[in-house]
């Protein structure tokens, strides 16, 4: 019997769902977690899909643990916890290209492709749903520079190591992207309030006006019977 998880990398904790789902068998599932988290264990912070291989007879298991999706890995090196939500009009993130080819080289046996280029072209391509930079550039200019050959000495020599210095250039440059971005998401959720409160205060206006007129009415009506 084989039984698929999604765990938190070595720090999966018991819930309703691996209860009910080991539980009957009588599987220790203290014993589970305890192995699951070992294996797990160079996975930290990162969802990871895990298998499980029970025999119901002797309650024996094997723990499989398979390759994190692209966006977790993507997210877990920029240290975030979701992507942009917005993509194309919010960045999450600043990634270097080195970075690319690291979670490629880790993702490459897993993944529909022959050539290591051919790998950093989808993790390029898993960055646009996230809404990630790369070196400072939008995935897609990106993905024309590797059409056009221009990173092909940096995948063929598995260029993985970011320099410190150009890690504190794209941090600064998604520091002032990111200040532009919330400068606007303020100013968006002014105006927002800003409207709201005008239609409140035209219902409660209109609200008013409609008041005065039935007390008109009353008034008259107390007049006609005078």
């Amino acid at each position: 019997m084989k039984v698929k998880l999604i765990v938190d990398g070595g720090a999966m904790k018991p819930g309703p769902a691996v209860a009910q789902q080991l539980g009957p068998m009588g599987i220790n599932i203290g014993k589970v977690i305890e192995d699951v988290n070992k294996s797990t264990s160079g996975f930290m912070g990162i969802k990871v899909p895990v298998e499980l291989d029970i025999d119901p007879k002797t309650k024996a298991y094997k723990v499989k643990v398979f390759s994190p999706p692209v966006a977790e890995m993507i997210k877990k090196e920029l240290g975030i916890d979701k992507g942009s939500g917005e993509a194309g009009k919010v960045r999450a993130g600043n990634i270097a290209f080195e970075t690319i080819i690291k979670i490629a080289k880790t993702k490459q046996d897993s993944l529909p492709t022959k050539t290591l280029k051919a790998a950093v072209r989808l993790i390029v391509g898993s960055c646009v749903s996230v809404g990630v930079l790369i070196d400072s550039k939008s995935p897609k200019e990106i993905m024309r520079e590797i059409d056009d050959g221009k990173h092909d000495k940096s995948i063929k020599e598995e260029r993985t190591e970011v320099s410190v210095e150009k890690k504190k250039e794209l941090d600064k440059f998604f520091a002032n992207i990111k200040a532009e971005q919330d400068k606007a998401k303020k100013a968006a959720e002014e105006a927002k309030a800003a409207e709201e409160a005008k239609k409140t205060e035209e219902a409660t206006s209109g609200a008013k006006e409609e008041e005065k007129k039935e007390e008109k009415k009353e008034v008259k009506k107390e007049e006609k019977k005078k």
